[in-house]
């Protein structure tokens, strides 16, 4: 018995070395006021394997969940956009109300070349110079907003997560279309963009990240954003951080920026 009552003890006291090992990350009020040198971040973990080893097993649920919140995307310069649309694709379960104005869809692209001139500046991809006789911008982003509008709708309508990331596996594959679609999201930054800054000219209240946006030298205004920076963006250029949140404010959805990594070298 005495030797039993032993090894319970070392047993014990084997447990309390490792609790006291891996800390707990959280602390109470008390705690805090307590302890003010200790780190209360954990170590970097490689996030594969962390998948890998949290999630283990075949059943439904651990397969969806290694499956949504991991994924690379090509990493090219269209790397952002590609990622965005794939989140909103895959997660929307209808189509936002503000997609299904067919002013926005028909308008937008004839609104800001009227208002500015601005869509007589685009270039697509595979073009060296805006208007280089790859036909009218105006309608061809017309275009490319109504294939927004009708993908968004197929997504919406397939019934569960899992078939909607199926369709977009089926989307994604580098051709036209996908692309069409990424130039969407463009013009609907720009129509945004000039938006917020012709608020700003009449002192309404924007979002704060319209005057990061519009404080760069190269950005003061949407002439200047599209023709320094969006009209580059997917052919030699990315999108920077502030220009994210006019994606997200522009697309009214959260960009949860941790869910996907880029493919190294594209």
């Amino acid at each position: 018995p005495e030797e039993e009552n032993e090894d319970e003890v070392k047993k014990q006291d084997k447990t309390n070395t490792k609790k006291s090992d891996e800390e707990d990350l959280y602390r109470g009020e008390e705690e805090l006021s307590a302890v003010q040198d200790s780190c209360s971040l954990s170590p970097a973990v490689d996030i594969l394997s962390y998948s890998e080893r949290e999630w283990k097993g075949n059943t439904a649920k651990s397969a969806l969940i290694r499956f949504s919140h991991l994924r690379r995307v090509r990493g090219d310069n269209y790397c952002a956009l590609r990622a965005t649309l794939f989140q909103v694709l895959s997660q929307s379960m209808q189509v936002p109300q503000w997609l299904q104005d067919d002013t926005v869809l028909t308008q937008l692209p004839k609104q800001l070349e009227a208002q500015e001139g601005l869509i007589s500046q685009w270039r697509f991809p595979g073009q060296h110079v805006p208007g280089d006789g790859s036909g009218d911008p105006t309608e061809r982003l017309k275009g490319y907003m109504e294939l927004l509008r009708k993908t968004w709708q197929a997504a919406a309508e397939r019934p569960g997560s899992a078939e909607r990331q199926r369709f977009c596996e089926r989307l994604f594959q580098g051709e036209e279309e996908e692309l069409g679609m990424l130039e969407a999201l463009k013009l609907l930054m720009l129509g945004r963009a000039a938006e917020l800054h012709g608020r700003m000219q009449a002192g309404q209240d924007v979002p704060l990240f319209c005057w990061l946006l519009f404080a760069r030298d190269s950005s003061v205004c949407p002439r200047s954003f599209l023709s320094n920076h969006l009209r580059h963006v997917g052919l030699s250029a990315g999108l920077e951080q502030v220009e994210m949140f006019l994606l997200g404010y522009a697309l009214q959805h959260t960009i949860q920026s941790g869910t996907f990594m880029p493919t190294p070298g594209g």
